[in-house]
């Protein structure tokens, strides 16, 4: 892994509510992109900073919460015309007509939640006690609660183990059939218990925001979602163009890892195809080979730094 240096950026572009990760790395990433999809505006921190170093920056996000309170932090650069806004999940760019045929120099994924949807307890993201059980990141879908009261074993049991790394999935999972059997679960306080009841009295905020990362993950369908963005995204980068992911979840970071290798391999072509139709040209180039984390001076600024994971990837010019 590779360290980013900590600059006067780490909080620079943050906001009583949200501090973008590695903004220093992100911009001396895109320091010859003159046009960036930012696909993830969440508080709009990289968004900022990107502007305020001369970019052109079209933004998506499918939060009208997130969108409503960037677009008024950034009202001046809305109406410069350098930042665009569209509502839309980043796997969705190919329906939305005001993008059709766009490239972009850089495209960047801040992956997660921002720590304004992490402390709003009504968006129910939170493990503090009363929150409703919601999660959902544009309000439409099931609802974390309904995702818990419904599911069968075997499909909690996947998530747990594949989204929150839980050895004990399958107790985990027959804990909250049986209690959803007699009370349906409402907030947050009733998986914290059936946590509890499976970890043990010695279990605390970690498992919590483990489990609730992994529920999470489960509720918006996110590793589906991202694996499907991928290379649809990859495809309205520029000749050149640089691709940016930052990943807070192993599972998360692992899918862009692999995908990024994969891309740089000698040979792109599906691993079943019966002959080669690429002429064996790598797709693009991996810029740094490892992720880039953010050092311990931006971690002690901004403590949700710590698990996240930038990759980069090139594409062939």
């Amino acid at each position: 892994m590779i360290a980013a240096p900590a600059s006067d950026n780490a909080l620079a572009f943050a906001t009583p509510y949200h501090a973008p990760v590695m903004v220093s790395a992100v911009l001396r990433a895109c320091a010859s992109s003159l046009t960036v999809l930012d696909g993830t505006l969440g508080g709009g921190g990289h968004a900022a900073a990107l502007l305020a170093a001369g970019k052109q920056v079209t933004a998506l996000d499918r939060d009208p919460a997130a969108i409503a309170v960037a677009s008024d932090r950034l009202h001046d650069a809305l109406a410069a015309g350098s930042l665009e806004i569209i509502q839309c999940n980043y796997a969705g760019v190919d329906a939305v007509a005001d993008l059709e045929g766009r490239h972009f120099d850089a495209i960047l994924l801040d992956l997660g939640v921002s720590s304004r949807q992490l402390d709003d307890d009504a968006r129910g993201f939170s493990f503090r006690m009363g929150a409703p059980l919601d999660m959902r990141m544009d309000g439409r879908g099931m609802s974390a609660a309904e995702w818990l009261n419904t599911t069968d074993e075997a499909d909690m049991v996947q998530a747990f183990r594949e989204y929150g790394d839980e050895p004990r999935a399958h107790k985990l999972a027959r804990i909250i059939a049986e209690r959803r059997d007699l009370r349906p679960f409402a907030v947050s306080d009733d998986f914290v218990n059936a946590i509890r009841a499976t970890l043990g009295a010695r279990s605390g905020p970690p498992d919590f925001a483990r489990l609730f990362q992994a529920l999470r993950i489960a509720v918006n369908d996110e590793l589906t979602g991202l694996a499907r963005a991928l290379p649809v995204l990859r495809e309205r980068l520029s000749p050149g163009g640089l691709f940016l992911v930052m990943a807070y979840h192993s599972g998360e970071d692992r899918l862009v890892k692999h995908a990024f290798r994969a891309w740089s391999a000698a040979c792109s072509c599906p691993p079943r195809a019966p002959f080669c139709q690429c002429d064996r040209i790598a797709l693009g180039t991996l810029p740094v080979r490892k992720a880039i984390l953010a050092d311990a001076a931006e971690i002690a600024l901004n403590p949700r730094a710590r698990s996240a994971h930038l990759r980069l990837w090139q594409r062939a010019g």
